[in-house]
């Protein structure tokens, strides 16, 4: 899944149980795991120094720049959809790190390749066993089903209160 998949869905996640923070917290970071077990679509990443199987020794060049960009761009529109949809139910701070926690487990896979010790192993492991082996290829196909999976997150999440009150 894109990071603004993982953004947005965390941010959800965090808004339905407010009142507890770090349930919410701890639930939209496991979420990572179980969105990228759906069959979905992944940009390919250009630069060796950010595939966790790689191992590569860090390379700053254009192949670099080009994924820093299209990363982070990624990961500012999860969290800024996020806040968009569900600050209003609740704290912008709380969806904020909801989103930034759903997309963590990414972040620790680019951490893990520079620093491969527990407790990053078994948690790339984890990582590796969750992760879908078979994505989507057709690249129209995996951006409209994940699309149609974030309106159906958000009707679902935005027509209902709150769990926990």
């Amino acid at each position: 899944m894109t990071l603004t998949t993982h953004g947005v869905v965390g941010g959800a996640i965090v808004s339905l149980i407010p009142t507890f923070p770090v349930l919410g917290l701890c639930l939209a970071f496991a979420s990572h795991y179980l969105l990228d077990a759906i069959p979905h679509l992944d940009y390919q990443i250009r630069s060796a120094s950010l595939r966790p199987q790689s191992g590569a020794p860090m390379k700053y060049d254009t192949a670099l720049l080009a994924d820093a960009i299209t990363i982070g761009a990624d990961a500012a529109l999860g969290i800024a959809l996020a806040l968009l949809l569900f600050s209003a139910r609740g704290s912008i701070a709380l969806v904020a790190c909801g989103a930034l926690a759903a997309i963590l487990p990414d972040v620790l896979q680019f951490v893990y390749t520079r620093f491969p010790h527990e407790p990053l192993v078994s948690l790339q492991n984890f990582h590796r066993w969750a992760h879908i082996s078979k994505g989507i290829k057709q690249p129209i196909l995996g951006i409209v089903s994940q699309v149609i999976f974030l309106v159906v997150i958000v009707v679902a999440v935005r027509t209902v209160p709150p769990l926990i009150k």
